[in-house]
């Protein structure tokens, strides 16, 4: 671990220094390999101002807090820092666990590494809600992302779907004849 701390209008003590060392401690073990924290002070106004920076990997954690006293700054610091890093933490490892399974799939069937072609490859379930088709366009002008609706037409009682049409002004209306 590598420390490096900056004063701007205030002297960066030696104990500064320890105290930092002492709570870095709370983030440290998240960590394998070693990395660099660097720590800037600064004063504005009666507020006490801490950055720490993390680099770990070439990945980056920062937080900034603003308190009277500056050791609370570097608490408060440490908090945010730690959530910082146990979510990256928790995300890369869940991330890890996915690619292995995956791998371990792909491993133990290797038919399956060709592309897949010609199947349902995803289902989305959503409700179907009772509306008159000015209402589902409405609707659809809402969900910007979203480029057709399937609603139950309150006048014929049968399903239907409004779709945007490419010229991306207008709307087409899909029924069932019978």
């Amino acid at each position: 671990m590598n420390i490096k701390i900056t004063g701007k209008e205030v002297k960066a003590t030696e104990a500064i220094k320890e105290y930092l060392e002492k709570k870095i401690e709370r983030v440290q073990k998240y960590f394998d390999a070693d990395f660099d924290v660097t720590l800037t002070i600064k004063v504005e106004g009666n507020e006490q101002i801490a950055e720490i920076g993390v680099v770990v990997k070439g990945d980056m954690f920062r937080a900034v807090t603003a308190d009277k006293d500056l050791y609370a700054s570097i608490d408060k610091d440490i908090d945010i820092l730690e959530g910082q890093i146990r979510k990256w933490k928790t995300k890369r490892d869940r991330q890890n666990k996915e690619d292995s399974i995956k791998q371990k799939n792909v491993l133990n069937n290797p038919e399956h590494v060709a592309e897949i072609e010609n199947e349902i490859i995803k289902t989305i379930y959503y409700e179907v809600k009772p509306m008159h088709p000015d209402d589902a366009k409405l609707k659809l002008q809402e969900k910007i992302t979203n480029q057709f609706l399937v609603f139950i037409n309150i006048e014929t009682n049968k399903v239907n779907v409004i779709y945007k049409l490419k010229d991306g002004k207008n709307y087409g209306l899909v029924e069932p004849e019978a």
